[in-house]
């Protein structure tokens, strides 16, 4: 048997979160930390900051959001309709690259900023979430509080208003 790429990103990420929420000089060198690119050249930053999560809530928000639609979108870009072989390349090429250009605008405002910091899945979980929508609109998904019977469509919009409450309001996280 062998694991989805789906369920490797969740299984690194959940280790490497866990890892960081006993041991802070582990979320201090993944963190996107603006000036650190800018004036150290720590380019991977826009990358690893993916790796780490506030606390458990935000990493089971993106994991299971991961999981709900990853497993879906991995297996359309695979399909011979789509990619075909090069689907599941393909896939972790759409999940990396989120993770960067769901992070450039904030590095565009915040390079110079020494007290902005930021770290989550979010931007990729998004993408993949939407791009599981674009495949399927009228799914019916739930998520935690929303019943399963909502489609795909209506889930997309209440998705992002939970994730950014998430984000704006870092104590209930």
């Amino acid at each position: 048997m062998t694991l989805s790429l789906t369920l490797i990103i969740i299984i690194i990420t959940a280790l490497v979160s866990i890892g960081g929420f006993n041991n802070q000089k582990i979320k201090d060198d993944l963190i996107f930390y603006p000036p650190s690119i800018t004036q150290g050249n720590q380019w991977y930053r826009f990358f690893t900051c993916g790796l780490i999560h506030a606390d458990f809530v935000h990493l089971i928000f993106n994991m299971v959001s991961l999981y709900m639609f990853g497993e879906f979108v991995e297996m359309a870009f695979s399909s011979p309709i789509l990619f075909g072989e090069k689907g599941k390349f393909l896939y972790l090429g759409m999940y990396v690259l989120a993770l960067f250009f769901c992070l450039l605008p904030t590095f565009i405002k915040h390079k110079n900023d020494y007290y902005y910091r930021s770290l989550g899945a979010s931007g990729a979980v998004s993408a993949v979430v939407f791009a599981g929508i674009l495949f399927n609109p009228t799914a019916k998904l739930g998520f935690f509080f929303i019943p399963p019977v909502i489609p795909g469509y209506i889930f997309g919009p209440l998705y992002l208003i939970a994730s950014t409450y998430l984000e704006k309001n870092p104590e209930t996280m």
